[in-house]
């Protein structure tokens, strides 16, 4: 048998060929030519973009040989040299040819391809040269085969010697125009709809889900470029997803919003998480930071990252755009330990997730002037649409904007400046649920920048989208709208007038009863964002937030739900009040239960925290009920073994407790425990 590649992630105009190996029969070779010369004429009835006289052309000379090969199948000599020659260099041929004719009709491809047409027409004519070369070594007289056929396989070779294989007229023609309109942007100037609307019926782009699908594959070129630091085609790849999404978003009205799990190819709904990843990320590399440290606006960012910023001469924020007022850069030795925490629990190498020379401009800045441009006149547009288009064509714009503001920080930006945070407010009281999700989701990616926070909140955005949160038309906006009230706490200026928001924790608690299990997630992981305001604390308590957390880990299965629940139990026990209000819950089984079983080793050293609070700040009676646990001790000793530095100091106090209350055997002992003081690493 002869190795085919059949492979689904194959990079586009690549061809990973393989050499028969030495020994091979000639009727083998044969076999696999048929089969190889089949699969390239069935491209026949596939439509061609681009490159419509080169592949016409190598398909019937493919077609011709094909017949040549099934009449000699049954006539090959066994040990002819020359014949296993050309067969053998004929199969790496047309595999060759096989991936370039994918190429050439590979879905979503078809303006990189046109871009790339040059190139293509030569691969063309390279391929259909080395057929001929490999048919000159042919033993043409020796074979067995009737007299036609053997001049067929003559005016193949000498058809295939002389081929020009140039470049289409009418590619050059598309390719020149294309140019012409990423020129026009770069240069402040709309194109003319008419003449884009040409461009894309030239190559069948007719429809929005086929325009989507051309950026979703020039995006993932890019981030192809990037990974291998070869970035030599970027600002070209992202001039043509500037283009793109503007042609989708003004040209194209036939959206799939309504579906957008299918045009989105990725869950709509964000999940988030007390210990997440992504808040762990420097803003320009977009990797785990290994040295965090805080510029002075606040923001904070990989010390390798902000200094090459800075040294290149940029005094703005790269988060905020403000000014710096200083270029100190203050170690965040708080967010390292908890980067530190999140990746031994993740056995997590963070030299080996660091990739190389990820370049700063990809993520705050365009990838090119003319993607810039573009992104500029779609963003206003989109949000004319917001203010004074129809229903149809607000959710539309809605969509469009998410999809945007999904890539990176300038498009956010850019959103951002065209007023688009005001009229999405203005969306959420609407009655129509599309309409909701569409705006509520759009903000959620808005609220993610710095200058979207603090419009949601000076435009007196917290009231709609508490409005969302407690009464939305979909469980799934509800969620959102959680996840939106974690993202705008992170500034510490709101975290204060959120929590004083009589209607907040009730909504989130009440999220957490009925919720789906990303809604229940958003809604912990909103409340643990909210008590890093210690005044909120009180809140929380008094909005029920601690018998819903405790029925919810009595009930659910899913371990990084409930890490979450427990780390908000941790920081709520740490006072006293809290600590009594898990008590009234009956919370102890259920923690010692969680103790026991969790795979989360962060769960594991969340219930050690609960417990020991639950000792220091209820006395006696806790502590005799956790001695007369017979398996608590082993746990204990397990998390003294394999947790993290603070956990094991946490662990070791609670021991101690237990085994001086044995000892002493008094209530006063509780007193007399001193009140150790611990950094909280969550």
């Amino acid at each position: 048998m002869i190795q085919r590649f059949e492979r689904n992630d194959r990079r586009i105009l690549t061809f990973p060929a393989v050499h028969p190996c030495e020994g091979i029969s000639p009727a083998t070779l044969s076999d696999s030519l048929i089969t190889l010369s089949r699969n390239i004429c069935n491209f026949k009835s596939k439509f061609f973009a681009t490159q419509r006289r080169n592949v016409r052309e190598t398909i019937r000379q493919v077609e011709i040989l094909l017949i040549f090969f099934e009449e000699i199948r049954d006539h090959l000599p066994s040990n002819r040299h020359s014949i296993v020659l050309c067969f053998a260099e004929l199969h790496t041929t047309f595999q060759k040819l096989k991936f370039l004719l994918a190429d050439c009709t590979r879905e979503g491809a078809k303006t990189w391809m046109l871009m790339k047409a040059h190139s293509v027409a030569s691969q063309f004519r390279v391929l259909v040269r080395t057929v001929a070369t490999a048919l000159d070594v042919l033993p043409l007289s020796s074979l067995n085969v009737s007299r036609e056929i053997k001049e067929l396989v003559l005016m193949v070779a000498n058809q295939a010697q002389r081929a020009k294989m140039e470049l289409d007229p009418e590619d050059e023609d598309a390719t020149k125009r294309v140019i012409v309109i990423l020129n026009q942007f770069e240069n402040k100037f709309e194109p003319d709809s008419c003449v884009i609307k040409k461009f894309l019926d030239y190559l069948d782009i007719t429809t929005w889900t086929q325009c989507h699908k051309e950026i979703k594959f020039l995006e993932d070129e890019i981030n192809f470029e990037c990974s291998e630091n070869h970035e030599r085609e970027v600002p070209m790849l992202s001039s043509l997803v500037g283009f793109l999404s503007y042609c989708r978003g003004i040209l194209f009205e036939d959206s799939v919003y309504g579906n957008t799990d299918q045009s989105d190819g990725t869950s709509n709904l964000e999940t988030l998480t007390c210990l997440n990843p992504e808040d762990f990320r420097c803003p320009i590399s977009l990797e785990l930071m290994t040295d965090p440290v805080t510029v002075s606006t606040g923001q904070t960012y990989d010390r390798a990252s902000i200094q090459k910023w800075l040294t290149s001469g940029n005094l703005l924020c790269p988060k905020t755009g403000e000014i710096l007022q200083s270029t100190e850069l203050v170690p965040n030795s708080t967010l390292r330990k908890l980067i530190q925490q999140f990746c031994f629990d993740n056995g997590i190498s963070i030299a080996k997730s660091r990739k190389k020379n990820c370049d700063i401009s990809r993520t705050i800045l365009p990838g090119s002037p003319a993607a810039a441009e573009a992104i500029k006149f779609l963003s206003q547009f989109l949000a004319n649409r917001m203010y004074f288009g129809s229903d149809q064509q607000k959710i539309k714009a809605a969509y469009e904007i998410r999809l945007l503001a999904k890539s990176n920080i300038f498009n956010r930006s850019v959103l951002i400046e065209a007023a688009t945070i005001p009229a999405f407010l203005q969306m959420l009281s609407t009655n129509d649920p599309a309409m909701q999700e569409n705006s509520i989701s759009a903000l959620l990616k808005l609220s993610k920048h710095s200058n979207g926070k603090k419009l949601i909140m000076e435009n007196g955005g917290l009231n709609s989208i508490l409005g969302v949160l407690k009464n939305g038309l979909k469980l799934e906006s509800k969620q959102i709208a959680a996840a939106i009230i974690f993202y705008v706490s992170s500034l510490r200026e709101y975290r204060k007038s959120i929590g004083e928001t009589p209607e907040v924790f009730p909504a989130l608690v009440e999220l957490i009863k009925d919720g789906t299990s990303c809604g229940k997630k958003n809604a912990i992981v909103a409340i643990f964002g909210l008590l890093l305001s210690h005044r909120n604390h009180d809140r929380a308590l008094g909005a029920g937030t601690v018998p819903a957390l405790v029925n919810l880990l009595a009930s659910s299965d899913k371990v990084e739900l409930n890490t979450d629940a427990l780390a908000v139990l941790a920081t709520l026990a740490e006072s006293t009040e809290g600590s009594f209000a898990v008590l009234e819950a009956s919370a102890s089984p259920v923690i010692l239960n969680q103790l026991q079983n969790t795979t989360s080793r962060a769960g594991k050293e969340y219930c050690v925290s609960i417990l020991f609070s639950l000792c220091l700040n209820c006395g006696a009676e806790v502590i005799s009920a956790l001695v007369r646990e017979q398996h608590l001790m082993s746990l204990l000793y397990s998390i003294l073994t394999e947790g993290t530095s603070q956990a094991k100091k946490r662990t070791r106090s609670l021991i101690k407790i237990l085994q001086r209350f044995c000892e002493t055997s008094t209530s006063r002992f509780v007193s007399e425990v001193p009140q150790e003081q611990f950094i909280d690493v969550r």
